[in-house]
């Protein structure tokens, strides 16, 4: 980029192309269709002036923790702060090492960079989550963290990265913005590592009406930490016992979060079974590959993703089609522009860059229907005759 180009601002464009398409990854308009009650909620909170860390953040942490099972949840600005604020609190800084997996969104490698470590990257196995037994040849006397992705809503493979992370005491940080209540052998994700981070963005599985997140955690001495490094270091209105951040959760985010908290059982479900029906659509296409389901794992389905023959041009056909096929992302972390001062290279994380040559999302949500599964199933047959 040149001194006189802008960083212009593309998501309003994106949103508006959206929608075009019948069958949306876009939900909005339905989920938040019953707003009016929102709003009156909101209303107390504008009457009270309870704008910053309100009671509704108080009350939303407790019934988060008590939905994840964990004894401490402590709500911040974004999902991307949630995992950056769990590296500070854990001690990550410059110079450091974080394990973590290519194949994920950028704010997983931005947070551990903005925390000065470095990431080392472990390739994913083929259902797109990091693959265990390759973590531990990364381990250097500089790994202060390691950050598995449950991507999609997928948990990772937990029991063999808790067994590294005992034998080499470095913590797990999870990043769980995909995966409230999927579950690994009956624990939710978020329960399965020394934190949790989730997102509560407008598109994710439990959203607000903007940025949000929250972190899990069964260790009390960390949560004290989180909450006094999200709110400047303050224990008090005139005492500062750290130096830190500002990335408090706001109310009305809160309130709206309160609200999703209610439905997201069926919201879960609702995913689980819509996934389970195009499994059955699509499973004996041989132009596909579905990903592995695991009986003693609970995916929640953030995304149904899947790698198939022509994936661009699939993609085209389903958009031309109203379907909203999208790529959960074309170009692994590793070869971003970004991470050029890490000397990565094609081909040093195979599996991860066939798959970003290879996948596609279909929209799975709540408000799919048994008629809008039966027009995708049917229109990818008709690609692949």
């Amino acid at each position: 980029m040149n001194n006189e180009e802008k960083v212009v601002n593309f998501l309003p464009n994106q949103y508006s192309s959206e929608k075009f398409f019948s069958i949306n990854h876009n939900y909005l308009s339905d989920q938040f269709s019953d707003y009016d009650v929102i709003f009156n909620k909101i209303k107390k909170v504008i009457k009270n002036n309870d704008f910053t860390l309100g009671n509704d953040v108080d009350e939303l942490e407790y019934e988060f923790s008590k939905l994840i099972g964990v004894k401490h949840a402590i709500g911040v600005g974004s999902g991307t702060d949630a995992l950056f604020l769990s590296l500070k609190s854990l001690g990550v800084s410059e110079g450091d090492e974080v394990i973590t997996t290519p194949f994920t969104f950028y704010a997983t490698i931005g947070a551990i960079v903005t925390a000065g470590a470095k990431p080392v990257f472990v390739d994913i196995r083929d259902d797109f989550n990091i693959d265990p037994y390759k973590i531990e040849k990364s381990i250097t006397p500089k790994t202060k963290a390691i950050l598995p992705v449950h991507w999609s809503g997928k948990p990772c493979e937990m029991d063999v990265i808790q067994s590294i992370s005992k034998k080499y005491n470095i913590p797990i940080i999870e990043d769980a913005c995909h995966a409230i209540l999927a579950k690994y052998k009956d624990r939710n994700a978020g329960n399965l590592g020394d934190v949790g981070c989730f997102s509560f963005h407008p598109l994710k599985n439990l959203n607000v009406w903007g940025d949000g997140g929250i972190i899990t955690t069964n260790n009390t001495e960390l949560s004290n930490k989180l909450k006094l490094i999200r709110n400047h270091g303050l224990s008090g209105r005139n005492t500062c016992e750290i130096f830190a951040y500002n990335s408090r959760l706001d109310t009305i985010q809160a309130v709206v979060a309160r609200h999703m908290l209610s439905k997201i059982e069926n919201i879960s479900n609702r995913r689980i079974n819509n996934a389970k029906y195009l499994d059955l659509g699509l499973s004996d296409i041989t132009n596909l590959t579905l990903p592995k389901r695991d009986k003693n794992i609970t995916q929640v389905y953030h995304l149904y993703m899947f790698e198939c023959d022509s994936r661009d041009k699939l993609k085209e056909f389903l958009n031309i089609n109203g379907i909203d096929g999208k790529v959960h992302y074309p170009v692994p972390m590793h070869l971003q522009p970004a991470a050029k001062i890490y000397n990565y290279k094609s081909g040093d994380f195979p599996v991860s860059e066939n798959a970003c040559s290879r996948v596609i999302s279909l929209p799975v949500h709540e408000f799919i229907s048994k008629e809008n599964l039966d027009y995708m199933i049917s229109k990818i047959r008709e690609f692949y005759k």
